[in-house]
C-alpha cells in the first residue's frame, strides 16, 4: 500500500474537519503541535512537520460576544466567539454553541463538535464549533 503525505495547507485541515478529526501540524524535531498547520516549525525552524490527530476538549481562555455578525452568521448573532487551549496544546478559535444567554466563563470546559455538511457559501469547507462538556448524568 501506497503512504500518501498530506499537504500542510489550511484545505487539508477542514479535509479532516469533514472525516470528524481533529488535526495539527506536529514538529517531528521539537513535538510542538500547531494549529493552522505551516511547513516551518516556528519553536525550532525544523522542516520535519506532519499530521497528527489530536484531543478534542481544551479550556476556554478568551472570548467575545459577537452582536454584528458577518451575512453568513447573522443568523446565529448573537453568538460567543472565544479561543480554546486544547489538552493537546494548540490554541483553536470558533464559535461556541450551546451556552444558555451565551453565559461563557474562562477556564470552562468545551469539546469540539464537527458539522460535516459543506455550507453552499464560500468557503464550501466542513466546520466545526466547540460545545460545553455535558456532564456524565446529562446527554
Amino acid at each position: 500500500m501506497e503512504n500518501v503525505v498530506s499537504p500542510l495547507t489550511i484545505e487539508q485541515f477542514y479535509k479532516f474537519i469533514g472525516e470528524k478529526k481533529l488535526m495539527a501540524a506536529e514538529c517531528k524535531h521539537c513535538g510542538l503541535k500547531i494549529i493552522p498547520p505551516k511547513p516551518i516549525c516556528p519553536k525550532c525552524d525544523s522542516r520535519e512537520m506532519g499530521w497528527t490527530e489530536i484531543k478534542t476538549r481544551g479550556k476556554l481562555i478568551t472570548y467575545t460576544v459577537i452582536y454584528v455578525a458577518p451575512e453568513e452568521f447573522q443568523h446565529l448573532a448573537p453568538y460567543v466567539y472565544g479561543i480554546v487551549e486544547l489538552e493537546d496544546g494548540p490554541r483553536l478559535p470558533g464559535i461556541i454553541k450551546g451556552l444558555p444567554n451565551n453565559d461563557a466563563e474562562i477556564g470552562m470546559e468545551l469539546e469540539v463538535e464537527f458539522e460535516t455538511t459543506a455550507p453552499a457559501t464560500w468557503p464550501q469547507w466542513p466546520r466545526y464549533y466547540f460545545r460545553p462538556v455535558k456532564s456524565k448524568g446529562e446527554q
